[in-house]
């Protein structure tokens, strides 16, 4: 199986089994369906969504296999996964950015080595042999990415890499 973090269990929520869940993925809609598959910790425990919620800013959802507070309490501080093979979306995930060579005006100026999630957008961080660079992830500043060719065009903007 192909596992992709989405998140991680920060609390429970009430007596039924209700975890809370703190995560920064773009497609949670379509994650935390009911009858979904999770996995958590550094097991992958497989549990099915019983149900799900936004609260505050918080992800809430139960479990088939649980509905009480006592069974749930081991999840706490655990990561949450999905199998990425069974994610079915039309666009191309954030982490799948990181190890792609980025181009501005035809000119390799680096490669993307991880993804900073900020609160409005999330910043690119791209490497090169002296420097990294920060470009935000938005249709600003990429013109577009090529998944087959593993590379990330942007936009020439002055100053924003020299």
């Amino acid at each position: 199986m192909n596992y992709l973090c989405v998140g991680k269990i920060v609390n429970t929520h009430g007596i039924k089994g209700e975890v809370r869940i703190l995560s920064k993925f773009k497609f949670k809609k379509e994650v935390f369906k009911v009858g979904n598959k999770i996995y958590i910790g550094n097991d992958k425990k497989e549990l099915n969504i019983n149900s799900y919620r936004v609260h505050k800013n918080f992800d809430m959802i139960t479990f088939k296999e649980f509905n009480n507070i006592n069974d749930v309490l081991i999840f706490k501080n655990n990561k949450v996964f999905i199998d990425r093979d069974s994610l079915i979306i039309d666009d191309y995930l954030d982490e799948d950015l990181i190890g792609m060579d980025v181009f501005s005006n035809s000119k390799c100026i680096g490669k993307i080595k991880n993804i900073e999630y900020i609160k409005n957008n999330n910043l690119l961080i791209i490497e090169s042999k002296n420097k990294t660079t920060y470009i935000p992830n938005n249709k600003d500043f990429i013109e577009r990415v090529d998944l087959e060719k593993r590379r990330v065009y942007i936009k020439y903007i002055e100053g924003l890499i020299e």
